[in-house]
């Protein structure tokens, strides 16, 4: 896949990355935090989302949700609607994702891994800060992911 550290949706707990896969924020959800977290207002983001689409394939998707692919999710998250569209229009899973990639850029910028992030899991962890940063950068700054592979090697480790 072409955004391989791409993140879970944000209704998974994902990071604000991944508001490139969220709806329009039409009902109270976790997109409301991501929105927060990206400093972006609602009026904002779907202004961008809609002129992405506008200059893109992602802005094709009469039949999703919301008739277009910007609002679409992952393909990892089955979806008959946005499949059928894809297919209609000759769209990969590697185009769309990285289509959605460039649009999470739009959207938050290229992010780097906070260093409220990094001291958070190194505390959590107790782990140097250096180490937390490493996993972190490795997951792609999902702080999910990267608590998940610190738990999995503090279990192996036996701490």
């Amino acid at each position: 896949m072409v955004w391989e550290d791409s993140p879970s949706h944000v209704c998974r707990g994902g990071d604000k990355r991944a508001l490139a896969f969220c709806c329009p924020p039409v009902k109270p959800c976790p997109i409301i935090y991501a929105l927060e977290d990206a400093n972006l207002s609602s009026q904002d983001y779907i202004a961008k989302k809609e002129e992405f689409g506008k200059k893109t394939k992602l802005g094709q998707g009469e039949g999703t949700c919301f008739g277009s692919l910007v609002w679409c999710c992952k393909p990892s998250k089955p979806c008959p609607l946005r499949d059928m569209v894809m297919r209609r229009i000759n769209m990969s899973s590697d185009e769309y994702m990285e289509l959605k990639k460039q649009l999470s850029e739009e959207l938050v910028g290229v992010s780097e891994s906070s260093q409220e992030e990094v001291k958070a899991l190194a505390d959590a962890f107790d782990i140097p800060e250096e180490e937390a940063n490493t996993v972190l950068k490795e997951c792609g700054n999902d702080l999910r992911m990267a608590a998940k592979i610190l738990k999995m090697k503090s279990l192996e480790s036996g701490k």
